[in-house]
């Protein structure tokens, strides 16, 4: 198993960027490939970025590309989630989830491991 703790959150004027972080213990982490979801008050969670492994391969919300960049450093076992030109939209709980493998997935089904989110607000 894996246990997984976010950080970096906080509160943002529309324009800004934030970088999360999520920091992982457990069982090597570079086994499990690694994704941000995000969940709004009265919202369904809703997927943000995914990424392998290795990082060989990133996928996106149409709404975040461009604009947001998911990366890791498994030496570190962390993954990172870098928001720019941030959005009052944006603002949410941002939760990172992990997933033991190598395709990353864009389903909150898909995954087993949840930290317990951290979070964004945009301000106008």
């Amino acid at each position: 198993q894996v246990q997984l703790v976010e950080s970096g959150g906080g509160l943002v004027q529309a324009g800004g960027s934030l970088r999360l972080s999520c920091a992982a213990s457990g069982r090597t982490f570079n086994i499990y490939s690694a994704a941000w979801f995000r969940q709004a008050p009265g919202k369904e969670r809703e997927f943000v970025a995914a990424l392998s492994r290795s990082a060989a391969n990133t996928y996106y919300a149409d709404s975040m590309k461009g604009r947001f960049t998911i990366s890791r450093d498994n030496a570190k076992s962390t993954v990172y989630l870098q928001m720019n030109s941030l959005k009052p939209e944006d603002t949410a709980i941002y939760y990172c989830t992990a997933a033991y493998t190598d395709v990353p997935q864009t389903t909150s089904a898909a995954y087993a491991y949840w930290g317990q989110g951290t979070q964004v607000t945009v301000s106008s």
